[in-house]
């Protein structure tokens, strides 16, 4: 009797259980279709047969066990905005809309859904407007991708909510502001700062010295102020770009860490003279130039292999490879 109750109890867990593993998949389908017709069926997916298998033959679909994990469309002549049915590809862990200049619109809400989105990398669109806060919601993306856009407004402070971002990649939109206070105060990692070619302005919070920045790059705006907080002699920083701004700081101060192999502090206005750790370091790349350093180039280290132009247009810097002293 106990053998036919727990038969019983198996084939109806089994029976219930199939219904929903079948429609769950066929709501993935549907969502794609929409996604298909929401975008003018482009001829990028054309291979989004609703007689065929999503899974194994639709162009940037991929599955797991027969849900949709990852979709990828990018470098095709999409138009529209992205589709709100994106949201309800709820096992989704890759979006990628790349290459797609004629995309236009933001980020739609309905993208908060995706609890186990783990890349987010929408670039090299049109889209447009502010970067949303509800971004933060995502607390399962460990890499953001939104460079070359039209993003204006602000950075959303709400980017350091995000637990596990390994990177956040805005670069190369219209973002204006300073950085957030709250970057300052990350919930998890410590994130790679991409924010360069922006319109970026103003001082960047003293609360960011306190963190060991894989990598730092903001180049191409109007930061202003002390920019030496990204150093330290104890940090294990690789590649730090504060070129192209107004940054203003005694370059003699600075402590370096020896993991630094790219360092671009070119077109600002850092003074002082150079420290001789500078030639401690296994430099890949390095630029100083259109500064207002002087004195004499520390010799013995690696500074000496780079072209005079990593060194030009300062105040009074001399020894190679510029002119002796």
């Amino acid at each position: 009797m106990k053998l036919l109750l727990h038969l019983s109890i198996f084939f109806t867990i089994l029976f219930i259980s199939l219904p929903s593993s079948h429609s769950s998949s066929s709501n993935d389908k549907n969502a794609l279709l929409q996604i298909k017709k929401a975008l003018n069926n482009p001829p990028l997916l054309s291979s989004w047969n609703p007689q065929t298998d999503f899974c194994t033959t639709w162009t940037g679909v991929e599955c797991t066990n027969g849900r949709v994990t990852a979709l990828t469309i990018s470098s095709g002549e999409i138009s529209g905005q992205i589709p709100a049915q994106v949201g309800d590809l709820l096992e989704l862990r890759t979006l990628d809309f790349s290459y797609l200049t004629h995309l236009t619109g933001n980020i739609p809400h309905t993208i908060t859904k995706l609890k186990y989105l783990d890349l987010l990398r929408l670039k090299q669109t049109n889209l447009s407007d502010y970067i949303p806060d509800f971004i933060s919601e995502l607390k399962s993306v460990t890499f953001l991708d939104l460079s070359f856009n039209q993003f204006t407004g602000p950075i959303p402070g709400s980017l350091s909510q995000m637990p596990k971002l390994d990177a956040i990649q805005i670069n190369d939109n219209k973002l204006t502001g300073s950085i957030p206070n709250s970057f300052g105060s990350f919930v998890g990692k410590v994130p790679n700062l991409y924010l360069f070619n922006n319109k970026l302005s103003g001082k960047v919070p003293e609360s960011l010295s306190k963190y060991d920045f894989n990598a730092v790059d903001l180049s191409g705006n109007s930061f202003t102020g002390d920019g030496s907080m990204f150093f330290g002699r104890n940090k294990t920083t690789i590649r730090v770009d504060l070129s192209r701004n107004m940054f203003e700081f005694d370059l003699s101060k600075v402590k370096f860490a020896r993991s630094i192999v790219s360092l671009d502090l070119s077109h600002n206005k850092i003074f002082g003279k150079f420290p001789r750790e500078l030639n401690k370091l296994r430099l890949e790349h390095f630029n100083v130039s259109y500064n207002h350093l002087c004195g004499k180039i520390p010799s013995g280290g690696l500074l000496q292999t780079f072209e005079p132009s990593a060194f030009s247009h300062n105040l009074c810097l001399c020894g190679t490879p510029l002119k002796a002293c």
